[in-house]
């Protein structure tokens, strides 16, 4: 499910998108100028979504509201993901969870990030993605009072 940010609603594929402005997806190219690129963020995001990806229902995970770029669901609890660049901090205080049973997971360039957000009245768990020359990123997961108080101490590094 890859999803693009060019003027169409988010929660329809960009496979589909293509076929409705188009009929065909190879006149994508001609009638709008040029191929959606895909979302860094919403990369990102997938990365992260799929370490969970054993414990969500195949059906399970939505794009989210601004600035989230995923919502899944695991064992009824709610999870957002989102992701933040270096400067993006003051996002975190845009999250105003409904419920209890919502959980957000923070991606962000660096742990270091963490100590300077505020973070909204929910758990929050935080994880830093490094591709390193790699096809797959090595994803690294902390907890909020790690985080916070500026250490760098692994969770672990797979979900669950």
């Amino acid at each position: 499910m890859w999803f693009c940010d060019q003027g169409s609603p988010r929660h329809v594929p960009v496979h589909e998108r293509h076929r409705r402005r188009c009929g065909r997806p190879d006149r994508y190219k001609q009638k709008r100028g040029g191929v959606c690129k895909p979302d860094q963020r919403t990369i990102l995001a997938v990365w992260v979504l799929l370490r969970f990806i054993d414990y969500v229902d195949p059906m399970a995970h939505y794009p989210a509201v601004y600035p989230s770029q995923i919502f899944f669901l695991k064992e009824n609890t709610g999870y957002e993901i989102v992701v933040l660049y270096d400067g993006e901090q003051h996002l975190s205080k845009l999250l105003q969870p409904q419920d209890d049973e919502m959980k957000y997971i923070f991606v962000l360039p660096n742990i270091a990030m963490a100590s300077q957000m505020m973070l909204p009245k929910a758990p929050c768990l935080f994880a830093t993605v490094n591709f390193a020359g790699q096809e797959e990123p090595d994803i690294t997961f902390y907890t909020e009072e790690v985080a916070t108080d500026g250490l760098d101490k692994l969770v672990h590094s797979s979900a669950g």
